[in-house]
């Protein structure tokens, strides 16, 4: 869940719409009950999309917790 939270909260800065999608169901990235219903595990594929004003740095700020951060978890 903390990685959840962690996106959740990064999104919530922006004033973007975050959308984010495992391939069958699409969520809203401020939401954490939504994001917990994607139910994504390590290796899970996820679509991010941002739209708005902001939507170039939100993007950019979730792709660093994403694939540089890694959530600041260890890899497996």
């Amino acid at each position: 869940m903390r990685p959840a939270m962690q996106f959740v909260d990064i999104s919530n800065r922006f004033d973007s719409k975050i959308t984010v999608t495992n391939g069958k169901t699409s969520v809203d990235g401020k939401s954490i009950m939504q994001m917990s219903m994607l139910a994504a595990t390590c290796g899970t594929k996820l679509k991010i999309r941002a739209e708005g004003a902001d939507a170039e740095n939100a993007a950019a700020a979730l792709q660093e917790l994403v694939e540089n951060r890694h959530f600041d978890e260890p890899l497996p």
